[in-house]
């Protein structure tokens, strides 16, 4: 049983990292991945010219670790992998790669279900929108927050 995480800075290729992945395995019969790409229009439809997430690497980096062992220790899943970038990011590029695995489908649906609705609420980054005449700092949403507390016993 393992968990990877990752603070990337660089762009990433999800398929090379799903098959990374899958390659690790040891049999088990479910694998769920799910890729986060920075959109190009803000909620009220303006263009966004990058997605900017800042961060305080050990801190960001070790809310990140804790999301992913949390799902390790709560659900049957044998290994976890999550990569997400920080800096700036195009629109189209991929933010967040997580993946899952175990013995049945349903526990590798949940754990990576739970990582992002986790690391939508409780990794630490500050984010930014910036468009051609703006520039504005976004938090998560009340249904980013209640999607996470689906999770609490």
């Amino acid at each position: 049983m393992s968990a990877e995480v990752t603070l990337a800075t660089k762009e990433f290729d999800p398929a090379e990292l799903l098959g990374a992945f899958t390659h690790g395995l040891g049999g088990e019969g479910a694998v769920v991945s799910f890729t986060g790409h920075a959109r190009g229009a803000a909620k009220d439809g303006a263009a966004i010219e990058a997605l900017v997430l800042e961060s305080y690497r050990g801190v960001t980096l070790a809310s990140m670790e804790a999301i992913a062992a949390d799902a390790m220790a709560r659900f049957d899943i044998s290994r976890c992998r999550v990569v997400h970038r920080a800096g700036r990011i195009a629109p189209g590029e991929a933010i967040v790669f997580v993946a899952t695995a175990s013995a049945h489908r349903r526990a590798a649906f949940e754990a990576a279900d739970y990582v992002m609705d986790r690391l939508k609420t409780e990794a630490v980054f500050w984010k930014r929108e910036e468009s051609p005449d703006r520039k504005r700092w976004i938090e998560p949403t009340g249904g980013d927050h209640a999607d996470a507390l689906r999770w609490q016993e």
